[in-house]
């Protein structure tokens, strides 16, 4: 009976070590997360590019501008980060391991700097307001740095992403789908619209670089990739249904049928979707861009008609293999697929007899 007791009691003893060497374990973590000062004070760090966590971490503890080199390296690993951006960053001692993950992901400068978001599934005339609102730039600045042919050409030369395919005179805008969403931060010193779309593209570099062998060597071009993509981006909302819309869209340009896709004929008329609903002649009248139009038979749009998240990408890239050649969303943004004109007409009817169709 003793030692039963004994036992018990040397196990109560460990379970107490234990959960007092987890509890510190996590308090050490937590306080070593933390900011190493209250004060502003702004120190250069410079990053170096192919720097790991280590070397980035070993870095800004000896600039003293976080408390722990483990600390660091477990929060990147229990937060699955690797994308931080080489270049040289502002930081101040009052900001804490997340802030500074957060700086070197998406390029912050902290001090004088601005912050713009860029969303998926939006056009350069969007893009352009967002600059407008957030910069000294107008929505002007932006259309004449995109209307400058040699500067279009110096990018060409700089992006493997980038074609010549970008420069035919029918494409509205050059960069159209391929500038990146995502939140940035510019440094207001200095700032040209140069910089904003190079930052940009500097993004959409680094994210298709996983897919650059496939993309190059694709039955479509980068162009028309992206072109799909964008397409994808903007009829299905949500991740899931995207294989199966790419899926319709191929079927439909195998069997030379039109794409007969709304979202194109938006941007054909320059309206925002959502902005009201599309009159009959712009249904119907040709624009290389109007996949409902005349002449468009088996074509895709002429280029992009949004920005693009990756999973569009992923999305045409490794399609489901189907037979839908329809597909129709419901005001919720859920997408139902269908094989037939008939059951396509059916499921419209459907939707609108339960409320669920979409209207402006």
């Amino acid at each position: 009976m003793e030692k039963s007791k004994k036992a018990k009691y040397i196990i109560i003893v460990i379970a107490v070590l234990i959960a007092a060497i987890v509890i510190g374990a996590i308090l050490w973590y937590n306080i070593s997360l933390g900011p190493v000062s209250k004060s502003s004070e702004q120190i250069k760090v410079n990053i170096q590019i192919g720097s790991n966590s280590n070397i980035i971490a070993k870095n800004l503890k000896e600039k003293d501008l976080i408390k722990s080199v483990n600390a660091f390296k477990i929060y990147i690993k229990l937060n699955n980060i690797s994308n931080f951006q080489a270049g040289e960053y502002t930081l101040n001692k009052n900001m804490d391991i997340k802030q500074i993950v957060e700086s070197l992901q998406t390029g912050v400068v902290f001090g004088d700097s601005t912050k713009i978001t860029f969303l998926e599934g939006k056009t350069i005339r969007w893009y352009a307001k967002e600059v407008a609102e957030n910069t000294d730039f107008t929505e002007e600045d932006v259309y004449l740095k995109l209307e400058d042919e040699e500067y279009i050409n110096s990018l060409i030369q700089k992006y493997w992403f980038l074609t010549d395919d970008i420069k035919n005179e029918d494409i509205y805008y050059p960069l159209e789908g391929y500038l990146w969403p995502d939140t940035y931060y510019f440094e207001k010193e200095n700032l040209t619209i140069e910089t904003i779309f190079e930052k940009l593209l500097d993004q959409t570099e680094k994210k298709l670089e996983k897919y650059k062998e496939k993309m190059l060597n694709n039955d479509l071009s980068i162009h028309q990739i992206m072109t799909l993509a964008s397409m994808v981006e903007m009829e299905g909302t949500k991740d899931e249904a995207r294989k199966d819309i790419a899926s319709v869209f191929y079927n439909r340009l195998e069997k030379n049928m039109s794409l007969g896709s709304d979202v194109t004929t938006y941007y054909a008329a320059k309206i925002e979707v959502g902005e009201r609903d599309l009159y009959a002649n712009e249904l119907n009248t040709y624009n290389p861009y109007n996949t409902r139009g005349p002449g468009m038979a088996g074509k895709l749009p002429i280029g992009p008609i949004s920005s693009v998240g990756e999973s569009s990408i992923e999305a045409c890239l490794n399609p489901n293999k189907t037979n839908y050649l329809y597909f129709v969303a419901d005001k919720d943004g859920n997408v139902y697929f269908t094989r037939t004109s008939q059951e396509h007409t059916e499921k419209i009817k459907e939707l609108k007899n339960s409320g669920m169709w979409f209207e402006f």
